[in-house]
């Protein structure tokens, strides 16, 4: 038991920080999910959308060097 609530903070932590560098801090938790809802469904279906918005994060996990 220790050990799951030490883990979901380590998982929650970094999640929140991808989704405040998105710009969608303010955004409700509604729309979030429906928004990673979507876009499990499209990577599902679609390997050129799964590459696309993989490109996509790259590129803005780059700029963090810059």
């Amino acid at each position: 038991q220790t050990d799951a609530r030490t883990q979901a903070p380590r998982e929650k932590i970094p999640l929140g920080a991808l989704i405040a560098k998105a710009g969608l801090r303010y955004e409700t938790r509604a729309l979030l999910l429906g928004l990673l809802i979507d876009g499990a469904n499209r990577i599902a279906a679609d390997e050129a959308e799964r590459e696309r918005l993989t490109a996509i994060g790259a590129e803005a996990f780059s700029n963090d060097a810059e």
